[in-house]
């Protein structure tokens, strides 16, 4: 028996590069993959940015995006610890799915659920991850992060 893939495991980058719903979604996942503690830390955070109602949908929803995840993957998400600045690139498809969803942008959220989950549970994921995207950017309108006033091409990379 062999030891199991790591595959999707290899840092691509850093938390401190995504933007603020991004770095939310890779946050909340490896919160709620800690289990109970890092399940109520969610839930905490979404009741004091959201209200109790809209942090209990929220968690509801991070809970069922999650599950789906782990139940209906492709293979299992490898997580960085919660504690890493680095970012993996399983992470970051995470991370991309729930911020094109966010924005309204569902074929490419689709495309990337198909990535993580088998292809008959992408469109659940696709949906999943708008919700939670869209209780992110809520929790984050109010927390402007200030800029330089730098803006990298959006195509350029070298």
């Amino acid at each position: 028996m062999s030891a199991p893939s790591m595959r999707g495991g290899a840092a691509v980058g850093r938390l401190a590069d995504l933007d603020p719903i991004e770095a939310g979604a890779v946050m909340y996942l490896r919160m709620w993959s800690e289990g109970e503690g890092g399940r109520t830390d969610a839930a905490s955070d979404f009741q004091i940015a959201l209200g109790a109602d809209c942090g209990e949908a929220a968690m509801l929803t991070l809970d069922r995006l999650c599950s789906l995840c782990v139940a209906y993957g492709r293979r299992p998400l490898i997580r960085h610890g919660l504690k890493c600045a680095c970012l993996g690139a399983d992470e970051n498809c995470f991370a991309q799915m729930i911020a094109a969803a966010s924005e309204g942008a569902r074929e490419d959220a689709m495309m990337m659920a198909s990535l993580i989950v088998r292809p008959d549970f992408a469109p659940a994921l696709a949906s999943l991850s708008e919700e939670l995207g869209l209780a992110l950017r809520r929790m984050t309108v109010a927390f402007r992060i200030p800029t330089t006033g730098h803006h990298t091409p959006s195509a350029v990379l070298h």
